[in-house]
């Protein structure tokens, strides 16, 4: 039974290279597409927010202008917007794609009424191009999304099983947290996503759960309210 009627699910382009750490996975795509599915049959509305890492980070453009360097890194968000709503096609599963930045010929212009319509309608809105402005992450865009859709959650889908007090793939000791605050986040700066998505969040008391999405049935055990990851939420 679904614990949320309407999320908005944020995956790192990283996620859907699989293992190969670059380009598309397909394998990956379609066992993340089929948990998607799933929750879709539960009748949840689900809007997907997708980075771009996996072709290009604006980050690690080098020299190249900062601003030219994010617009190329929202142009990979539609990459993987694109192979995403495939994976989800051929599952039977009804998508749009909507983009920030105007592209008719590929994908719907971002309109928040008709993507919230097409929520309504039982159809995965996918987000693409980031916020359409440089020098702000997808994590920002997925928060700003959820805001803009009245999300009851936001998931980040992670490669750590929730929020440690330091990076696990490091330190055998570091210490998973089960709940944490917006504040907490913030003061201790523990990177989970950068500080204007938290801001917004919590601005917006919207709660977030971060999980690892190795095994993509996880995303259907936190539709239904299964103790996985960390919940962040209110002080």
């Amino acid at each position: 039974m679904p614990q949320y009627k309407r999320i908005l699910l944020k995956l790192s382009g990283e996620v859907l290279a699989g293992e190969q750490k670059l380009g598309l996975n397909f394998d990956t795509v379609a066992a993340i597409c089929a948990a998607v599915k799933e929750c879709v049959d539960m009748g949840v509305q689900v809007g997907i927010v997708v980075g771009g890492g996996n072709f290009f980070r604006g980050r690690t453009g080098g020299n190249m202008d900062h601003t030219r360097a994010d617009h190329m890194g929202m142009l990979a968000t539609v990459l993987n917007s694109l192979a995403l709503a495939d994976g989800l096609e051929q599952q039977g599963v009804p998508v749009r794609v909507q983009t920030a930045i105007t592209m008719q010929q590929i994908a719907e212009p971002y309109i928040r009424n008709k993507a919230v319509r097409h929520l309504e309608k039982g159809r995965v809105v996918i987000f693409g191009c980031g916020t359409g402005n440089p020098f702000f992450t997808t994590d920002t865009a997925a928060a700003l999304r959820a805001a803009e859709i009245d999300a009851d959650i936001m998931f980040k889908a992670s490669n750590v099983d929730g929020i440690f007090d330091k990076d696990p793939h490091k330190y055998p000791d570091a210490k998973k947290y089960d709940v944490l605050s917006y504040t907490e986040i913030l003061a201790h700066d523990l990177r989970v996503m950068d500080g204007t998505a938290a801001s917004l969040c919590r601005d917006n008391k919207l709660p977030i759960l971060v999980f690892n999405l190795e095994d993509p049935a996880n995303i259907v055990k936190a539709v239904q309210g299964e103790n996985i990851g960390t919940i962040v939420k209110e002080d």
